[in-house]
């Protein structure tokens, strides 16, 4: 190491240099460390910059015997007549200390910390959270494989089981202000994009037969005969989480939205945004609701449950103009076999108007979209002919609007010159061509005084908060649920929800190289083994998402072999909010 300088037009400062070979074989040079400015070492040391230049010098041959001892090569003697110890722990997961630097720039550590001044428990509730936080993003489990499994990351729990079960009626009770606070803190790792809120529902099943609770019978998304518990979640314009609440699952969807809506309103300083839903929370109500205040909303919209002469306008094949264009055209005169055509989105903007409300039809045609959904229809009516058995009769009734045998009808026949009473099925050909007319289009209604581009933009990102769902269903695990009492059960979805704001906070750092698939798994196989006396080896994979990982927070885990104080230099620093980029 050396001293190097940098003056500027009324200073100069001191910093301590490391050279060494980068990935490339190439030898390069870094700042090791800041020293300071003349003026104030001056001031310091009561010297001139000979003096100041001196003591640089000590410096930085004090820390380059210190980096030599820490980077020395080490002689490990293993004996292969000497056993292991028995039920000794040597593998340790170190891929939570990303989600730990996560954690405390967050400030989650001082939200806990707030909460333990409302409630009398000894418990240390910043350590269970953060546990379960991740264990749900690495190994998500039953509460109990949950504490069981953070015996294997390299900080062992503090706490006993019975203290994570009593942290979860807390953490119930303070749902809301986790959220409103998890929102706020997050603001310094990634501005929010308020202006646009996505709302959308879900529910997760139980693996029980009698209702209880929050638990009930309803209209599963997966069609599953178990009682459920409904979700409502708010997403912002960029796909982060904003805020989840839970429902009865009998409810119906469309009025949980008030009472959500006007927590995000009160509790997240959130007035003027645009509603984005699909039809089915997109009711008169609460088109109403997101008419007034400074918001507005942009809802998907059924053709099919149009008024017929509503309809006949927006199927008509005249007066669509193409994205970005003014000149009018008939969609029939186009080539769809050219790729620009095929590629570009042509739209039409009907009046809507109602007695309460001033509102806009935008239909759009997509050449690809038709070609998709034209695809997606042979499939199943191809499927739809399976279905017949050898007597011509479907294998079972079917109610789903989307199920193949929607493409089947019951022919009547005559036998003998009497009705016979067999039944005889055949492909519907008027229902093939009814929906076929539907082919291609799409449809939202707005109140939004804006560009048609900017609100065809706005459905169109839709789609992530149906990942924000599917995440949490699969990656996570959120269901099936176990636990009996609503408040754990709430605790449960809370932990949930903040694992997967750490995703989308953690896909963010890194561009958005990686999957969610890719990053747990790559998080969940970094572990550490553990020599006695020596210090810690990696025993996983370096790859790339490794090397990004480690790049953007700002530690590494890779070196052939690492000391314990190393390692606690790590874990310090990924509580250090400080030192968290």
């Amino acid at each position: 190491m050396r001293v190097t300088t940098t003056k500027s037009k009324n200073d100069e400062s001191f910093y301590i240099n490391l050279a060494y070979i980068n990935d490339s074989g190439k030898s390069t040079s870094r700042i090791y460390k800041k020293l300071g400015k003349l003026s104030d070492l001056s001031k310091k040391l009561n010297t001139g910059r000979d003096g100041v230049m001196a003591w640089a010098k000590e410096q930085a041959r004090i820390e380059t015997e210190k980096y030599n001892k820490e980077h020395e090569s080490i002689s490990i003697a293993l004996n292969p007549n000497v056993p292991v110890q028995k039920n000794r722990e040597s593998t340790f997961n170190c891929g939570y200390l990303f989600l730990q630097s996560i954690y405390y720039s967050l400030h989650i550590q001082n939200i806990c910390r707030n909460i333990k001044n409302r409630h009398d428990y000894q418990f240390d509730l910043n350590a269970i959270l953060s546990d379960l936080i991740y264990s749900r993003f690495l190994n998500p489990s039953s509460k109990l494989s949950s504490f069981q499994y953070c015996q294997t990351l390299l900080e062992k729990p503090n706490y006993q089981l019975h203290d994570l079960y009593r942290a979860l009626s807390v953490l119930a009770q303070e749902c809301d202000y986790i959220q409103a606070e998890l929102y706020r803190n997050s603001n310094f790792l990634h501005p929010r994009n308020t202006h646009i809120l996505y709302y959308d529902c879900t529910n997760y099943y139980f693996e029980i037969e009698q209702e209880r609770g929050m638990a009930r019978y309803g209209k599963s998304k997966e069609n599953r005969p178990n009682p459920i518990i409904g979700m409502g979640l708010f997403m912002d314009a960029d796909g982060f989480p904003l805020s989840f609440d839970l429902h009865d699952g009998n409810l119906n969807e469309q009025k949980t939205l008030k009472k959500h809506e006007q927590r995000i309103i009160s509790d997240f300083d959130c007035s003027k945004f645009v509603y984005c839903s699909d039809s089915g929370l997109g009711s008169k109500k609460n088109r109403i609701l997101n008419a007034t205040g400074g918001r507005a909303y942009v809802i998907t919209q059924s053709l099919k449950k149009l008024k017929k002469e509503v309809r006949d306008t927006c199927l008509s094949t005249t007066q669509f103009r193409k994205i970005g264009s003014n000149r009018f055209i008939d969609i029939n005169d186009l080539d769809e076999d050219d790729p620009e055509v095929f590629d570009s989105v042509y739209y039409k903007e009907v009046p809507y108007d109602s007695k309460t409300l001033s509102e806009t039809l935008i239909v759009t045609y997509s050449p690809k979209y038709k070609n998709y959904q034209r695809s997606i229809r042979e499939g199943q009516i191809e499927r739809a002919r399976k279905m017949m058995t050898e007597s011509g009769k479907p294998k079972k009734n079917r109610k789903n609007p989307n199920d193949p045998a929607r493409f089947l009808k019951k022919q009547a026949f005559t036998q003998n010159g009497e009705l016979a009473e067999e039944e005889l099925w055949q492909i519907n050909e008027e229902a093939i061509e009814t929906e076929a007319q539907y082919d291609g289009f799409y449809a939202v209604v707005t109140n939004l005084e804006a560009d048609v581009k900017e609100i065809i933009a706005i459905n169109r990102r839709r789609w992530q908060i149906e990942a924000c769902f599917r995440i949490m269903k699969t990656e996570f695990s959120a269901r099936p649920i176990y636990l009996r009492d609503d408040e754990r059960i709430k605790a449960h979805f809370l932990i949930c929800f903040t694992a997967l704001l750490f995703f989308r906070i953690l896909e963010n750092k890194l561009n958005y190289k990686y999957t969610a698939e890719q990053l747990i798994r790559t998080m969940k196989e970094m572990k550490l083994t553990l020599l006695d006396g020596y210090g810690y080896i990696p025993s996983y994979t370096r790859t790339d998402c490794t090397d990004d990982l480690h790049n953007e927070f700002g530690f590494r885990t890779d070196y052939e072999i690492m000391k314990k104080q190393k390692i606690r230099n790590i874990i310090h620093q990924t509580k250090d909010k400080k030192k968290i980029r």
